[in-house]
């Protein structure tokens, strides 16, 4: 059995939910050097496609009492790999053909962090837009290569020492939020773009559920830095949340600029993008004020895992970066 340089972790409820990922990484120049770890709930119902060990260098089940939360389940993942580099895939990101090959050379040089160029997988809604660019325009695919602040939490190369080295804390720095960059940060790690490794992500455009979900993602990231933030500066953060949306959107005015001069941004975009900071503006004084409640992580969880039924695609509709 050939040793894999690249283990992807993914957390899933089913097969099914993760086939099209797996799909990807079997279509990869370097198959044969991948091992996927797959996390699950205990139980007899994932039903694995034994055609994927055939062409990965390995598939293992790490099977938990629950997937929930999935900060857990990602930690076991974590713990259960065995190559020198750990990708946190998701059940809704994508990987061109050359996608592990760059990330494995890209980690060749001293980088603790490599972030893939990510593009939108479902491209034809603004609503599609304005949640991939909050949540990942930093790192658009168009972008050019070199070493960043800053990287998301999921959908990263890690060196696999730089996270067993958190042991214990590994659990809490990989909830949402920018726990685990903040960690890495304190401890001079080193952060890197690498656009040659490209990843397709889908994001939620279904309206009901997009205002829902952006409101969630600033509830959990202020939530998560509520317990690490002392009571002024969180007061601070509040008193100043008018400012957040003109901050946002002027952090996005690179990667926009960028997409409106290539003309794939659809009408309705940048309204759309203003209305998504508000909302996530809005879940960020909520989180600093009074933190999130128990049904709030499930409820985003619940998008995590099943992402692709709230893109607004329609089944048997497909493009050639439409999941």
């Amino acid at each position: 059995m050939t040793t894999p340089k690249l283990s992807v972790v993914v957390v899933t409820d089913h097969y099914r939910t993760i086939h099209r990922v797996v799909e990807q990484l079997r279509a990869q120049t370097v198959r044969s050097q991948i091992e996927l770890v797959i996390v699950a709930a205990a139980g007899p119902d994932l039903e694995v496609d034994p055609c994927a060990a055939a062409d990965l260098a390995a598939v293992r089940v790490v099977e938990m009492p629950a997937i929930h939360p999935m900060s857990r389940a990602r930690a076991a993942g974590v713990r259960a790999t065995t190559a020198p580099i750990i990708f946190l895939g998701e059940t809704h990101s994508f990987p061109h053909p050359d996608f592990a090959a760059a990330l494995i050379e890209a980690h060749r040089a001293p980088w603790d962090v490599v972030v893939p160029g990510i593009d939108n997988a479902n491209p034809d809604s603004p609503l599609s837009w304005a949640s991939f660019l909050l949540d990942y325009g930093y790192w658009l695919g168009s972008l050019p290569a070199g070493e960043i602040s800053f990287g998301p939490t999921w959908n990263a190369g890690y060196k696999r020492e730089a996270l067993l080295e958190l042991d214990g804390k590994l659990e809490s720095v990989l909830q949402a939020g920018d726990a685990l960059t903040a960690t890495f940060r304190a401890d001079g790690r080193r952060i890197y773009f690498e656009p040659a490794a490209r990843l397709d992500h889908a994001n939620v455009a279904r309206k009901a559920y997009w205002v829902d979900e952006r409101y969630l993602t600033g509830l959990l990231t202020a939530a998560d830095r509520r317990a690490r933030w002392s009571i002024a500066r969180r007061l601070l953060y509040i008193a100043g949340s008018p400012l957040i949306p003109v901050v946002l959107l002027a952090r996005l005015h690179r990667p926009v600029r960028l997409l409106m001069r290539q003309r794939r941004l659809p009408a309705g975009t940048i309204a759309a993008l203003l209305v998504g900071t508000i909302v996530r503006t809005a879940g960020e004084v909520v989180g600093f004020a009074i933190g999130a409640t128990a049904r709030s992580e499930p409820r985003m969880e619940e998008y995590e895992l099943h992402k692709l039924e709230y893109t607004g695609v329609r089944k048997g509709r497909r493009s050639d970066s439409t999941p």
